[in-house]
This record gives C-alpha cells, sequence and structure tokens, in this order.
C-alpha cells in the first residue's frame, strides 16, 4: 500500500437517482479511483488469477460470491491501484456494500487494517420521480439507441430517430418490475444508511436537480472529508 492514507468513499442511492453518473464525475476531482463491483467482476471473471478461478466456482454455479470473497478482491484491487498509481487518494465505492452484513464485513476489514470509512453519500431521490425516471426509457430495437419518454422523447412515439427502427420498453422497465427493483432497495439499504449515520459518515444529497448542481454539492460535501 501506498504511504500516505487511503480515503474510502462510498456512495448509495437507488437506481435511477444518478449515481453512477455522479460517480463518474465526482472520483476524478477528488483523486479517487472510481470502483464499481459490477465492472470489477467482470475484469476478474476474465482473468488468470487464484482469485478469478475463485469468483468463477461461484458464479459458475449461479451462487451469489460471499461477502469475504467479495471484500479480499476489492482489496486485491484497491492495492493494485495503490501501487500503479501514487496519485490515487483512495476509492470511491459504487456497488458495495448493498446490505448490512456487507457494511459490517466492510468495516471489519478495513478496522483490521487500521483504516475506516471516510464519507457514504446518499443521493436521494423521491419514490415518484425515480418511478417516472425509469419506466419512461424506451430503447430501439435495431441500433440499440436510448430515449426517454420525458427527458429525451423521439421524434415518433414509437420510431427511432437514427435509423427508423421501432421502440420498445425493456420488461425490466415496466412499473411493475420497477417497483419491486425499488422495493428490495429500500429494504435492504435502509438499515445500511442507519449504520453509516449512526457513525456520523453518512452525508445525504438532494439528487432531485440537476446533474451539475448534485455535483457540486457533492464535492462540497467531501471537501473536508477526503484527504490528499
Amino acid at each position: 500500500m501506498a504511504e500516505h492514507a487511503v480515503n474510502y468513499v462510498i456512495i448509495v442511492g437507488p437506481q435511477g437517482a444518478g449515481k453512477g453518473t455522479q460517480a463518474a464525475a465526482v472520483a476524478p476531482r477528488l483523486g479517487l479511483e472510481h470502483v464499481a463491483t459490477g465492472d470489477l467482476f467482470r475484469a476478474i471473471l476474465k482473468s488468470e488469477s487464484e482469485l478469478g478461478d475463485e469468483v468463477r466456482h461461484y458464479y459458475d454455479q449461479g451462487a451469489l460470491v460471499p461477502d469475504d470473497l467479495t471484500i479480499r478482491v476489492l482489496f486485491a484491487h484497491i492495492e493494485q491501484l495503490q501501487e500503479e498509481k501514487r496519485g490515487t487518494t483512495g476509492v470511491l465505492l459504487d456497488g458495495f456494500p448493498r446490505n448490512a452484513a456487507q457494511a459490517k464485513s466492510l468495516d471489519d476489514a478495513l478496522a483490521e487494517r487500521g483504516e475506516a470509512i471516510s464519507a457514504v453519500v446518499l443521493v436521494d431521490v423521491p419514490r415518484p420521480e425515480l418511478m417516472k425516471r425509469l419506466t419512461g426509457r424506451l430503447v430501439c430495437s435495431n441500433c440499440g439507441a436510448t430515449y426517454h419518454r420525458e427527458f429525451n422523447p423521439p421524434k415518433s412515439a414509437e420510431t427511432c430517430d437514427q435509423c427508423g427502427g421501432e421502440l420498445f420498453q425493456r420488461s425490466d422497465d415496466t412499473p411493475e418490475a420497477v417497483e419491486k427493483r425499488l422495493e428490495i432497495y429500500y429494504e435492504q439499504t435502509e438499515p445500511i444508511l442507519e449504520h453509516y449515520r449512526e457513525q456520523g459518515v453518512l452525508l445525504e444529497i438532494d439528487g432531485n436537480r440537476e446533474i451539475d448542481s448534485v455535483t457540486a454539492d457533492i464535492l462540497d460535501s467531501l471537501k473536508d472529508r477526503v484527504s490528499a
């Protein structure tokens, strides 16, 4: 590991809150490496390594990867970043932890290293707005272009502006599917938020504004939490 302290910032928020967009905008301005756990696992599945073999074992069985293995994968990646990028001050975790058990496991792993979470950023958006954002998406069946009924509507309600292909709504964007996805998020995430609120590291950001305004608010909230 590098000699300077490592900043561990977590960004959380429901689907449709713009969490990924904000993580990508904020991380480089703070010298943090944006670590999306989904991307991390996709990369390690392609690698020829002992950790990759362990992860593939669970994927091949259709089983969930245990929390302790997820954390080993995460810290192996962080240590590699610290070796390769001397200017990296830490990481912005996106997609982990997802539940109370994972939050506890992460706390324990950090404590063993003499480290702790610097801040947890919650990008909060009202549920009705999330429903509007998530259920309005349309996709071209031919070229894959995406639109939104309200925020980025096509010229014609049924055809793609780019190729004339037929537009459709993905099955996971229907109101029923979105409600289920959001319910899972709220059930799993509320305990995490309370856990970090008690630690004094939770920063609650109003995500129901223009993207740049949300970014500025996050940066302002983190300025005294992330050390160079």
